[in-house]
C-alpha cells in the first residue's frame, strides 16, 4: 500500500524548490486540474528526473529506466487504454501473486485502487518518468482504443443519418473529423510514411507503413468505411459522387504542431473504395548528401558529376526507395543564384526558394514531355525530370543533357546497369544514351537495426547458406546484429531506414559496348568498373558494419534479383 504525502511541503523541507517557488506553482496549478509536479518542471522549478528520484525515495519505491526495459505488450493491454491514459499507469509484468506496474504519480491512492481492481489482482508499484511512460503507452495502445471507439460513434450516428446529404453538416461531421484526426495522429506518431484505408467484407481496414513495412489494424464498422471516403474526397477536393474511377489529389494538415503535406489516391475495389495517403512531413526538412548512407566515395563522385555543366543523372529503383529524396538532396546542393533550375515534377512533394517547380498536369495535356519542350526555351542551366516513363520524354531529356544541360531523372529499374537497357529498349537510340549518361545510381532503403536493443549473434547455418549463395565467403568467427525490440523501437527491432546504393559510372568503354549492341561485354565492364559494388555487396558491408541485419540483406537481394 502507497501513503499519502504533501509533495509540496516536502520538496520546499528538503530545500529543492523555495517556498515563493511553491506559491507561484499553487497559484498556475489553481484551477487547471493539473498536477503539481508538472507544474513545477514545466516552470522550470526543478528536471523530471529529480521529482521522480526525490518521490522514489520519499516513498521507498522503487524507480525504473523504462527506456531499458523490455517491455511485453500484452501484459500492458491488461490495462484498458483509456485507463492508462487518465492515470498514466501501465502494467509490466506479471509477478507473484499480480503485476509489477509502473506509475508516474505513485501519491495517486484512488488511482492505485482502480487499476487493482481492473487488473484484480495485488499490484507492485515503481515510478517511472512520465515522458518514456507516455511514448510507451503510445507506442502499444497506437490509439486503437479511441478509433475503434469513434468508429462505432459513428457507426450509430450513421445508422439515423444519410451520409451523402449531411456529411457537410458540421453537426454530423464532428465524428468523422475526430476518427480521422485520430488516424493521422497515429501515422505520425510512429512516423508511417502512408495510410491505407481499405474496406474489408465486414468492417475497415487501416493500415500504416512504417519503415517499409505495413501494420494493419482490423475495426468492426463496414458502413463508416464510405462517410470516411466522402469525407477525405472533400477536404483534397475530388469529385465525390464519382465512384467509378479512380481520383487523386492532395491537401495539407496539421497534426501535433507538424505540418503535413498529404498525397491522396481514391481507386474503386470490391467493397467499396480504397483510400492511400502518403504523408510527407515538412517540418523534418529535406536530408543533405551526407545525411542519405552513401559512402563518402561514392559521395565525392557525385558531387563532381553535379558541377559538370551538361549530361545526364539517373536514379534508378522501386517505387517507395527515396530516388526523390536522392534528388532532392542533389538540387539542395546545387541550388545557388547562379543556376537556373527548373523542375518537371509528379507531384511537386518539397518546395524550393529559386528552383521552378512545374507539376504535371495530365488531364489538360501538361505531361512531362509537353513540359520539357517549353522548358528548354526557358535558358536552364539544370533540368530535373520526376521520372522518365516514355519515349518522348527520354529523347527530349537525353537531347537536353547533349546540348549543354545538367539532367537529372528517375527510371525504375532494379539495377544501374539495367538503366540504360530499358531506354534502348524504349527505343532510344544507344549512341545517344551513351553520349550523354554520365552516371547512375541504383538504390533500396533497409531498416536500421535499433541501437538501443541491438544485439551481437552468430549466423545460423540457412544465413550462411543464403550468403554464400550472394557468393559472400563468411569467417566462421564472424558476428553480425539483429534488434530484440524495446520501447524505443516499439518492440520492432527497428528505428529508421539508411540508403543501400549501387553506383555506375558510364565509361567510354561501356560507350563503344552499347553502340555495338554488346550487352555481353558491358556487363562485364559494368563489373570491373572499379567503384562499381552492387546492391547485395553494399548492404552486405552494413550488415557487416552492425548497421543492418541479415534478414535486411536477405531481402534486398531478393528484391535485386527478381
Amino acid at each position: 500500500m502507497i501513503k499519502k504525502i504533501r509533495l509540496g511541503d516536502l520538496l520546499v523541507e528538503n530545500k529543492i524548490i523555495s517556498f515563493s517557488q511553491l506559491e507561484k506553482a499553487l497559484r498556475k496549478q489553481q484551477g487547471t486540474g493539473r498536477k503539481l509536479g508538472d507544474v513545477l518542471i514545466e516552470l522550470g522549478y526543478l528536471k523530471e528526473t529529480d521529482l521522480v528520484m526525490f518521490l522514489a525515495k520519499q516513498l521507498n519505491i522503487p524507480f525504473l529506466e523504462l527506456s531499458s526495459y523490455k517491455i511485453k505488450p500484452e501484459v500492458i493491454r491488461e490495462l484498458p487504454e483509456a485507463i492508462a491514459r487518465r492515470l498514466k499507469a501501465i502494467p509490466l509484468d506479471r509477478v507473484k501473486d499480480g503485476f509489477l506496474v509502473a506509475m508516474t504519480d505513485p501519491t495517486d491512492i484512488v488511482g492505485y485502487d482502480e487499476i487493482a481492481r481492473k487488473l484484480k489482482k495485488n499490484i507492485r508499484i515503481v515510478i517511472v518518468r512520465e515522458s518514456e511512460l507516455s511514448k510507451i503507452i503510445d507506442e502499444v495502445y497506437r490509439r486503437t482504443e479511441e478509433i475503434a471507439s469513434l468508429v462505432g460513434e459513428l457507426e450509430q450516428e450513421i445508422a439515423f443519418t444519410n451520409v451523402i446529404n449531411d456529411i457537410e453538416d458540421e453537426s454530423h461531421d464532428a465524428p468523422i473529423k475526430k476518427l480521422l484526426h485520430s488516424i493521422f495522429e497515429d501515422a505520425i506518431q510512429v512516423n508511417a510514411s502512408d495510410i491505407h484505408i481499405e474496406p474489408a467484407e465486414d468492417g475497415l481496414r487501416i493500415r500504416l507503413r512504417v519503415d517499409g513495412v505495413l501494420q494493419e489494424q482490423v475495426i468492426q464498422g463496414r458502413n463508416i468505411v464510405s462517410a470516411l471516403v466522402l469525407k477525405l474526397k472533400l477536404i483534397a477536393r475530388l469529385n465525390i459522387s464519382e465512384r467509378r474511377l479512380p481520383q487523386d489529389g492532395r491537401f495539407t494538415i496539421r497534426v501535433k504542431d507538424r505540418k503535413v503535406d498529404v498525397r491522396i489516391a481514391t481507386m474503386p475495389v470490391q467493397n467499396g473504395e480504397s483510400v492511400v495517403m502518403r504523408l510527407l512531413d515538412k517540418t523534418t526538412g529535406l536530408l543533405r548528401l551526407d545525411d542519405l548512407g552513401m559512402e563518402s566515395k561514392y559521395i565525392k563522385h557525385f558531387r563532381s558529376y553535379l558541377k559538370r555543366p551538361y549530361g545526364m543523372i539517373l536514379v534508378t529503383g522501386p517505387t517507395g526507395s527515396g530516388k526523390s529524396t536522392t534528388l532532392y538532396a542533389a538540387l539542395s546542393e546545387i541550388n545557388s543564384q547562379d543556376k537556373k533550375i527548373i523542375t518537371v515534377e509528379d507531384p511537386v512533394e518539397y518546395s524550393f526558394d529559386r528552383i521552378n517547380q512545374i507539376q504535371i498536369q495530365p488531364k489538360i495535356g501538361l505531361n512531362f514531355s509537353t513540359v520539357l519542350r517549353s522548358v528548354l526555351r526557358h535558358d536552364p542551366d539544370i533540368i530535373m525530370v520526376g521520372e522518365i516513363r516514355d519515349e518522348e520524354t527520354a529523347q527530349i531529356a537525353l537531347r537536353s543533357a547533349m546540348t549543354g544541360h545538367l539532367v537529372l531523372s528517375t527510371l525504375h529499374t532494379n539495377d544501374a546497369r539495367s538503366a540504360v537497357v530499358r531506354l534502348l529498349d524504349m527505343g532510344i537510340q544507344p549512341y545517344l544514351a551513351s553520349s550523354a549518361i554520365h552516371l547512375v545510381i541504383a538504390q533500396r532503403l533497409a531498416r536500421r537495426v535499433c541501437t538501443r536493443c541491438l544485439e551481437t549473434y552468430h549466423p545460423s547455418q540457412e544465413e550462411l547458406k543464403m550468403l554464400s549463395n550472394l557468393g559472400f565467403n563468411v569467417d566462421k568467427d564472424v558476428r553480425f546484429v539483429e534488434g530484440k525490440g524495446c520501447t524505443h523501437c516499439a518492440m520492432r527491432g527497428y528505428k529508421g531506414r539508411i540508403g543501400i546504393y549501387e553506383y555506375l559510372e558510364i565509361t567510354e568503354s561501356m560507350v563503344d559496348a552499347l553502340r555495338d549492341n554488346d550487352l555481353k561485354t558491358y556487363n562485364q565492364l559494368v563489373n570491373k568498373n572499379p567503384l562499381f559494388c552492387s546492391l547485395s555487396q553494399s548492404a552486405f558491408e552494413y550488415a557487416k558494419l552492425g548497421v543492418i541485419s541479415l534478414s535486411e540483406v536477405s531481402r534486398l537481394s531478393l528484391e535485386y534479383f527478381e
